[in-house]
């Protein structure tokens, strides 16, 4: 039995719901439902009882919540056993960050952590937060740097690192760059290229809510997903962009950097950065990561 579909199945069945089991697992309702009927076809039995109004669990189904639950129980056990036993010649720690995080914070969490455990290999991924956070969920991956969601992750555990400081990329040679620090209001008539809604949601919110909060309507020249892909159109002269403060770090031709701060001077920091992880999984050199992590991070940050 593949317990990818049972771990579907148990989510359908604590919840009841195919909307809600779905943003548990962090994928689409209907893949959630093509794995219950590929499970259902490979034990030859009706599992759950659908309608327009409600999910419900046919006597079958239960018998199979009944097992399934000390079964992942068991399996969750034996992976951490693996884990914790495992001499460090053997280990390999699997660890995934978005963009920003693996620009300014995985080359330094990389170094210290080789001097925490030089024999324990590490398995690097960069990719958006959604994409990373159904690879804890598959087990691909042991723990990732990550915005944490806006919709609630019942099966993930996010531990909140800090709040990333915010820049404006300009044009070289673009009046604003004479500037020190810019605020929203310096922006107003400027034309911007912002990320897209659906693949960073924190980014583009943030660059909306700010506008929003001075009563301001920014001009948008130009969408796009990836923040390099961004910078470069920075680069090109379309527009200026509102990014995380580590991307100021990378020299970029044709680019420069200037502070975002609010009205009394200070840095705008409002994108969240956190650590996430399978709740209920134990491993002890994550932990060992999080506690150099947590007693390093202004280093970090800075």
């Amino acid at each position: 039995m593949d317990l990818k579909l049972l771990r579907c199945f148990t989510a359908v069945g604590d919840e009841l719901h195919f909307g809600r089991a779905a943003r548990r697992l962090n994928i689409l309702p209907s893949s959630l439902s093509r794995n219950i009927g590929l499970l259902e076809k490979e034990l030859g039995l009706k599992l759950l009882s659908r309608t327009t109004r409600e999910v419900t669990l046919t006597r079958s189904g239960h018998s199979l919540m009944r097992e399934a639950r000390p079964l992942l129980a068991h399996v969750e056990e034996v992976a951490d056993l693996v884990r914790n036993s495992a001499g460090g010649e053997e280990r390999v720690f699997r660890i995934g960050a978005m963009d920003s995080a693996a620009t300014g914070l995985l080359p330094q969490l990389v170094h210290d952590c080789r001097e925490l455990a030089p024999e324990t290999e590490l398995y690097l991924l960069e990719d958006k937060s959604a994409k990373l956070l159904p690879k804890l969920l598959s087990g691909a991956l042991d723990m990732s740097i990550v915005r944490p969601p806006m919709t609630p992750q019942p099966a993930i555990h996010f531990e909140r690192l800090m709040e990333e400081p915010t820049v404006v990329a300009l044009p070289s040679g673009h009046p604003l760059t004479k500037q020190k620090n810019l605020n929203i209001k310096d922006l107003e008539d400027v034309p911007l290229i912002v990320p897209s809604p659906r693949s960073r949601p924190h980014s583009y919110k943030l660059t909306m809510q700010l506008f929003l909060d001075a009563s301001l309507r920014p001009r948008i020249e130009q969408q796009a997903e990836e923040k390099q892909t961004i910078i470069n159109m920075v680069g090109a002269e379309i527009g200026a962009a509102i990014v995380p403060y580590w991307y100021s770090r990378n020299a970029v031709h044709g680019v420069e950097f200037r502070s975002l701060v609010d009205d009394t001077g200070h840095p705008i920091k409002e994108l969240p950065l956190a650590a996430a992880w399978v709740k209920g999984t134990h491993d002890h050199f994550r932990d060992e990561v999080m506690k150099l992590l947590k007693s390093i991070l202004e280093k970090y940050s800075h």
